[in-house]
């Protein structure tokens, strides 16, 4: 029986794409080239860049706006494993922008009906729900699976879809005391803002606290704003293909040229600009500032 084309064009790119992954003595099975044929293809991802997907984990905290698309482009590009946080329940006013739920859902909590809903729109994907609120105190238990795919060698991120200054302050602290990689996103009406930190990275771009200090004052939120939901989705989109690119290590990390990390974005959806300025860490951060970082990936590092 002749090789399927892309088969065989997926083999080529593996040898030239990742070439150091530990996946190229693996295969993907006949029935996932097809299923991520047109990733497979491009040689940034290759069937190496496949493979290093399904070993990854993403934890999306907030299945809202942002965290429910985001979880679905995550989930369907081959994802291994998503932990869904999130205590709020679906309302009826979340329903023109959060696309992943309807009326049958309205009082159910958001992370159990994504993930019940995930499982039959991608079932290679596992999926775990917390029905609980993320605080610093429970970040332990809340990255537990996230934090054990990075001993493992896997690579792994966090997403912050929250619209809360308090757990937006408590996410970047958990991350980077576990030296998480975050991607972090928020619109409210018309205005939008997109970063990815990583203190093993890229120290040099700070952390959320380095922009936003947890004295300053912020009002602004979807909920007292308003929002276009095409909108929320232009964010989420944005947010969901820095995560694939940080995981499939797209960006060198080369800080001359990184344009992932180190860069704060900002979306104005009525003109349909976006602008970009470099991030620079505050050397009196309380949270990312001068301290030994370790990672199951390097040596220890002063920073």
């Amino acid at each position: 029986m002749s090789k399927n084309p892309l088969l065989a064009h997926a083999e080529v790119l593996c040898g030239h794409i990742h070439s150091d992954n530990e996946h190229c003595g693996h295969a993907l099975s006949d029935a996932d080239f097809i299923r991520y044929s047109r990733q497979v293809l491009l040689p940034e991802v290759g069937e190496a860049g496949q493979l290093q997907l399904a070993d990854a984990g993403v934890a999306i905290i907030g299945l809202g706006g942002l965290g429910q698309l985001a979880a679905q482009y995550l989930a369907c590009a081959g994802i291994g494993r998503l932990t869904l946080i999130d205590m709020d329940k679906v309302e009826v006013s979340n329903l023109p922008r959060q696309l992943l739920f309807n009326d049958a859902d309205i009082g159910l909590n958001k992370a159990r009906v994504a993930k019940q809903k995930l499982n039959g729109i991608a079932p290679h994907c596992t999926v775990t729900a917390y029905e609980t609120v993320f605080s610093a105190a429970t970040s332990a238990h809340h990255f537990a699976e996230v934090l054990q795919l990075k001993q493992q060698g896997k690579r792994v991120l966090v997403l912050d879809c929250t619209d809360n200054f308090a757990t937006r302050q408590a996410i970047n602290r958990s991350c980077i005391e576990a030296a998480f990689p975050l991607v972090s996103a928020s619109i409210a009406a018309f205005s939008g803002q997109l970063f990815a930190v990583d203190q093993m990275q890229f120290p040099s771009g700070g952390c959320y606290h380095c922009i936003f200090p947890a004295q300053t004052r912020v009002s602004q939120s979807c909920s007292t704003q308003g929002v276009l939901g095409p909108s929320v989705g232009v964010m989420a989109s944005m947010q969901s293909l820095v995560a694939m690119q940080l995981l499939l290590n797209m960006d060198r990390c080369d800080e001359s040229k990184n344009v992932l990390l180190g860069r704060f974005w900002r979306f104005d959806a009525k003109s349909l600009s976006w602008t970009a300025a470099i991030l620079t860490r505050d050397p009196h951060c309380d949270v990312c500032g001068p301290k030994e970082v370790h990672s199951s990936f390097d040596k220890p590092s002063k920073l």
